[in-house]
């Protein structure tokens, strides 16, 4: 008798090979690996096991940071308030309508000192990587 009770992933489901996708709203909802500062609602699938397409989602962070690493692209478009996000060495500060994206292979950190609300745009992961090396931080 197996007594594994270990459940594979499924993959996202990203396209349905219709004419259109369609998502329905979600609610946001604080990160669970975070803090009550930190919300966000995966939009079209969420960022588990592999992937060819992307993920898009919408975050909103208040006087707080977020750190991670991931195997794949983030870009991060900025539709309120200013998001500072520093990545290997480099640091840039977004405001409303800028955009910047954190390559694969590194660790990100992304922080508001006071507010940021942001649609995100994970790029591929075929192999279906993790990421890793959470750290959320109230400023």
């Amino acid at each position: 008798m197996n007594t594994n009770t270990t459940k594979q992933q499924p993959s996202p489901t990203l396209t349905t090979g219709e004419a259109i996708n369609f998502w329905p709203a979600k609610t946001m909802e604080p990160m669970k690996i975070g803090g009550p500062r930190l919300r966000c609602r995966f939009i079209n699938a969420h960022p588990i096991g592999p992937w060819d397409d992307f993920i898009l989602s919408e975050w909103e962070l208040e006087a707080c940071a977020w750190e991670d690493f991931h195997p794949h692209s983030e870009t991060n478009f900025v539709v309120e308030g200013e998001l500072h996000i520093e990545s290997q060495g480099k640091t840039v500060i977004l405001k409303p309508g800028d955009s910047a994206r954190v390559n694969p292979g590194g660790v990100g950190r992304y922080w508001a000192p006071v507010y940021s609300r942001m649609v995100t745009v994970y790029g591929p992961n075929p192999e279906g990587l993790a990421s890793h090396s959470f750290r959320y931080e109230e400023i």
